[in-house]
């Protein structure tokens, strides 16, 4: 096992694209941890800086203590898992378990001993002479992983491995992954553009936009505490609702604007959010999740605004309710070619259009129409706040 560190990585392809610029991480002994973000942010690039088959333009990738710059794939102590499973089909699974090893020439005796081991941890013994075209989409990912973790490399390297499953077998592989990993304690990197595989599986979260990262942490202090706009609006299902408003004092207190109330805030916002005083009087962006909006009539004592009642989801255990209230609401992209942290950049809905623009969740039992209006209010104890410019949180 290893830790894996770039530094000031920077990759530019021969057509001048850049697809990950100045790239400083360090991903720790044992740890597993997900780089993700859009098609095209970079991640997939960096994982393959990692397993050296792009080659990379300045900076330092090292595993352990060596700067594996110039190694070859194979001098880097690593195995790598890809999406397609790439399994030799002319090959029983055991064969297939047991090709990296014959390619390193071990002894007969350790091959059989490796892949019986990784077979039963992987629970794969009743399947070893049938060939992948017999198998399940899940069992073929088994087998990918059979073959990488009999190696006993210093790190993994996962390339969207689920990619191809079904989502019930995505959940399942999710889990399966994941108690393999912390049963083996091999550091691992994952990329996916699935930000619940992200959340659900790292013990670290590196969030990517236009091949720069954006913010690094655990998962809930990703979703509870993001850094900037696009995390904000990437993390989360429901994304985060995020409105243009405005920052005003009320009498000792600090209050926003949205939709033309005023909200008082608690004072203990002042130092969540620190710099929160010296935006009175200035527009800022306000973001609110979608368990923090409220039917008002469950908070009698919470300040309220409307809102109009677009389309209901009933999921049994809530409502998911889209509404439009007056307010501008400020849209994050997430493609490759324009994902933003400005929002000035950013395209914007106009609030004179019936537009659902507020995402919520309500009792699974409370009477709503559509096309009528609902007062909400908000949890002003989990309000977050963004510069309108720079799009960073204001902490």
């Amino acid at each position: 096992m290893a830790e894996v560190r770039f530094e000031h990585v920077d990759k530019v392809f021969d057509n001048g694209v850049k697809a990950v610029s100045d790239m400083t991480l360090d991903i720790r002994d044992g740890e597993f941890l997900v780089l993700v973000g859009p098609s095209g942010c970079g991640k997939t690039t960096a994982l393959r800086m990692v397993a050296g088959l792009e080659a990379i333009s300045s900076g330092t990738v090292s595993i352990g203590e060596k700067i594996v710059n110039d190694l070859t794939s194979k001098d880097r102590d690593i195995a790598m898992v890809f999406q397609n499973y790439a399994l030799y089909p002319h090959l029983s699974v055991a064969d297939n378990i047991a090709f990296g090893l014959r390619l390193r020439k071990e002894s007969k005796e350790k091959i059989a001993k490796q892949v019986e081991w990784a077979a039963k941890l992987l629970d794969l013994l009743p399947y070893l002479d049938r060939r992948p075209k017999e198998l399940s989409g899940g069992q073929r990912q088994r087998v990918a992983m059979g073959r990488a973790i009999v190696r006993e490399p210093k790190v993994f390297l996962m390339d969207e491995p689920l990619s191809n499953l079904d989502a019930k077998l995505r959940v399942q592989m999710r889990a399966e992954i994941s108690n393999l990993q912390k049963q083996l304690g091999t550091t691992t990197i994952y990329v996916t553009h699935d930000q619940v595989e992200a959340m659900t599986m790292g013990d670290r979260v590196a969030v990517m936009s236009m091949g720069v990262l954006q913010q690094v942490a655990p998962p809930q202090e990703l979703y509870d505490e993001p850094a900037n706009l696009f995390v904000a609006g990437f993390i989360g299902t429901p994304p985060m609702n995020l409105f243009d408003a405005r920052i005003e004092k009320d009498d000792d207190n600090i209050a926003v604007v949205l939709a033309g109330v005023k909200i008082s805030l608690p004072a203990d916002r002042n130092w969540r959010y620190p710099r929160l005083p010296d935006y009175v009087g200035r527009n800022i962006v306000l973001g609110v999740r979608a368990e923090d909006v409220h039917a008002a009539e469950t908070k009698p004592h919470w300040p309220a605004i409307t809102g109009r009642l677009g389309l209901l989801e009933a999921l049994g255990s809530s409502q998911i309710g889209y509404l439009h209230i007056d307010a501008t609401k400020v849209a994050i992209s997430t493609s490759a070619t324009s994902a933003s942290t400005r929002p000035e950049d950013l395209p914007t809905e106009s609030a004179s259009s019936f537009v659902t623009n507020l995402v919520a969740y309500f009792p699974p039992r409370m009477a709503m129409k559509t096309g009528t209006d609902v007062r909400i209010a908000l949890d002003t104890a989990n309000l977050h706040f963004f510069d309108a410019q720079t799009g960073e949180a204001l902490r």
